[in-house]
């Protein structure tokens, strides 16, 4: 009998604290209308001092557990796709187990960047089909405020907190992954990066005084080659699915510009209609995003049982993923999730957020 991997359970969580472009304005040398323009953005979530990589994830596993009617305990792997983890050692998923109480659960950290969800969904759905485990959490998280030059506006103004995730179980029923991308390319590894902080370049008072540990990213060479590598990996996952651009309902591009996903809607020749959007509340949440807005995507009730999504993204590395799943799923399963299934922190009241502005 085959075994099949399909998705039972998302959720999501995004911090209370949100940063608007006009209060990014009063921190480095930009505007509401500068931003927008250049990458469809126009506020972000910024997580809480008292907040970890670790706490945003457990959040959305509790949310993707009830969902999937799971209790920790059954979990038998964590797989937490992020570059921004808790520490270097040990993993971020060791420590989201321990906090849901999965005492069951191996776990481990895939770092592909922006990519980091499609490549430990792909990931998830192998362990799932080959009979090695039942059960799979798998995150998508980024806490990239801490490792943001809030004086270079070409990186300060794209990225949020956030984190998105979804229970892959067993099934003898067909659905879930049919069609799958990965690509990497090491000669881009510049293009995006941390300088420091790894064995190449070992933490010192230098690289600390020269803004080493923060994200450094060559903008424009990044935009050309992600607005290619998208198209191209999309094409190839539906091709491995046998699909074509008319058989999706639904497109779930990572979403870091609006102008890259427009690009590639026009090259693929995607409708804009079937493609979610979510940037302009979020930013880029880098390995977050793409399950943030299958989440949001199923709670507005744009994905039902037996549609057809296509995932994509692009990062650093370069990396790049696009996984053609058929959904399985009810949405109508969301209400079982503590509160709500898309779970945001409060919006806090404006005069809050500038009061603890960094």
């Amino acid at each position: 009998m085959t075994t099949n991997a399909l998705i039972t359970g998302w959720g999501m969580y995004a911090p209370s604290r949100v940063m608007t472009n006009d209060e990014l304005s009063t921190m480095v040398e930009t505007s509401d209308e500068w931003i927008v323009s250049r990458t469809g953005i126009r506020e972000r979530r910024i997580a809480a001092d008292d907040e970890t990589t670790a706490t945003l994830s457990v959040h959305a596993a509790r949310d993707a557990l009830a969902v999937a009617g799971l209790e920790p305990s059954e979990l038998d792997l964590v797989i937490v796709g992020t570059c921004s983890p808790d520490y270097y050692m040990p993993a971020t998923a060791v420590l989201v187990a321990h906090q849901l109480g999965a005492t069951r659960a191996a776990g481990f950290d895939v770092m592909a960047a922006c990519s980091g969800f499609i490549f430990s969904l792909a990931t998830a759905t192998a362990y799932v089909r080959s009979g090695m485990y039942r059960n799979v959490l798998v995150v998508g998280v980024e806490l990239l405020s801490r490792f943001l030059d809030y004086t270079d506006r070409n990186t300060c103004v794209l990225f949020g907190d956030g984190a998105g995730a979804v229970i892959v179980s067993a099934s003898a029923e067909p659905g879930g992954l049919i069609g799958l991308d990965m690509y990497s390319d090491g000669s881009g590894a510049q293009g995006i990066i941390f300088p420091a902080g790894g064995s190449a370049c070992p933490t010192t008072p230098q690289t600390v005084a020269d803004g080493g540990h923060f994200v450094h990213m060559a903008g424009k060479e990044v935009y050309r080659y992600a607005t290619r590598q998208l198209a191209e990996s999309a094409q190839a996952a539906l091709r491995d699915a046998g699909l074509n651009v008319d058989d999706v309902d639904q497109f779930l591009f990572h979403q870091a510009n609006l102008r890259i996903i427009e690009s590639v809607q026009n090259a693929v020749g995607i409708p804009a209609e079937k493609t979610y959007l979510n940037i302009e509340r979020y930013g880029n949440t880098s390995a977050a995003s793409v399950p943030m807005a299958l989440v949001e995507a199923v709670a507005e009730e744009r994905i039902k049982p037996g549609d057809r999504l296509l995932m994509a993204a692009f990062g650093a590395g370069y990396t790049a993923g696009a996984a053609v799943v058929h959904w399985t799923a009810d949405p109508a399963r969301r209400s079982l999730a503590p509160g709500t299934q898309t779970r945001l922190g409060p919006r806090l009241p404006d005069a809050v957020n500038a009061a603890t502005a960094r």
